[in-house]
């Protein structure tokens, strides 16, 4: 049996939707389709949404809004994208790592207070695998040190804390559809402005620093440059095939759930043997089943497992090496044993196929394949 590690795949009316758009005469950004989808995406978040070509357009955009630049410092974990960094180095800002913290590989809120100097201007917390991080103690800290703060979840469309969707909790937010997300339209991402006094420059910045949408509505009668900025804005044949996975949100996200749950109750007998782990989401977390992870014992072991599951046609896979140990991170000054539990659990852990149209019988011959793995003396 071959097991892909995810496959972007139709739910609903995606395919109507795309060639509804193809038929039109407007293909460009900001067209029928994307409004329709910030529309849906806004009424969902609580705040402002604005469609993008991707989350890392989306963090590109609220560094802009901040006014980021030379002399800043932004607190971000190593544990994370690259475009969560680029965003701050692109404008000329320091990147300041902290460690993350076991129980959901998110930043470790305890520590980013001894991180904090006069040259802290924001803090980008990270919500790994769609699990949420501790937002009220961060954003307390921005309260009192006087931050901006901006949510990278990319990876947490339907993920909520105690009924509150991620996204929500910093003045700005950035989430992705690209290909590899819940939600995906091949590449997309839309910036959640929660803070409506960023709104209109917002606008101005993807639509390359113009007055654009003003001039659209009849706000005003020149059309002209009014910003720094550049072209955010996304293709309407890919807001047309995100429309439709929007809509079917609840039924994805439902999907998604019970093939993580699945693996978890069939893994259950070998992390109870100590064999491996998962982390299990925090009572108060309702996640999105963005990824199943498994944390081995040591890097060596954990390439023996994913070559073992190579080889029986399940592709697998480790995910972040830490920015810190980067080439461009060795440039900043860091080295390894900087960020200790970063560097651990990224060693250890492999991710396991989980997509909407993955099959149980997928999920079972994935767990059979672990089992034997454990089961041959490859783990001596």
């Amino acid at each position: 049996m071959k097991v892909p590690f995810n496959r972007m795949h139709p739910v609903g009316r995606e395919l109507d939707y795309v060639a509804e758009a193809a038929s039109s005469s407007q293909l460009g950004g900001t067209g029928p389709f994307a409004r329709k989808c910030e529309a849906l995406l806004t009424e969902h978040l609580g705040g402002n949404v604005l469609l993008t070509s991707s989350a890392t357009a989306s963090l590109e955009m609220a560094a802009l809004l901040l006014d980021l630049g030379p002399g800043d410092e932004v607190i971000m974990p190593s544990f994370t994208f690259v475009s969560t960094a680029n965003a701050a180095v692109l404008r000329g800002a320091r990147v300041r790592f902290c460690d993350i913290e076991p129980n959901s590989l998110n930043i470790d809120a305890s520590r980013i207070e001894a991180l904090i100097n006069e040259r802290t201007k924001c803090i980008v917390p990270i919500h790994y695998a769609g699990v949420g991080c501790e937002m009220d103690h961060i954003m307390s800290l921005c309260e009192r040190y006087g931050l901006s703060c901006i949510e990278d979840a990319a990876q947490g469309i339907d993920s909520y804390v105690n009924g509150r969707p991620l996204g929500s909790f910093a003045p700005l937010a950035a989430i992705s559809f690209h290909e590899s997300k819940n939600l995906g339209c091949g590449e997309g991402g839309c910036l959640v402005i929660n803070d409506p006094s960023f709104l209109d420059r917002a606008r101005a910045i993807r639509d390359k620093g113009t007055n654009r949408h003003a001039f659209s509505v009849g706000l005003t009668d020149k059309y002209t440059w009014v910003d720094i900025g550049s072209s955010y804005t996304i293709s309407e044949l890919n807001a047309a095939f995100l429309f439709g996975q929007i809509n079917a949100m609840s039924l994805i996200t439902e999907r998604r759930l019970s093939l993580w749950q699945r693996y978890a109750r069939q893994l259950a007998p070998l992390r109870e043997a100590g064999l491996l782990s998962w982390n299990d989401p925090a009572p108060e977390m309702r996640h999105n089943a963005h990824t199943f992870y498994l944390l081995l014992r040591d890097e060596r072991q954990r390439a023996g497992f994913i070559a073992s599951l190579h080889d029986a046609g399940v592709q697998a896979f480790f995910h972040y090496v830490p920015l810190h140990l980067s080439p461009m991170g060795r440039d900043m000054g860091y080295e390894a044993g900087d960020l200790p539990q970063t560097e651990d659990l990224a060693s250890r852990l492999v991710r396991l196929p989980l997509f909407f149209a993955m099959r149980d019988e997928q999920v079972d011959y994935t767990v059979e394949r672990i089992f034997d793995f454990f089961g041959s003396g490859a783990v001596t």
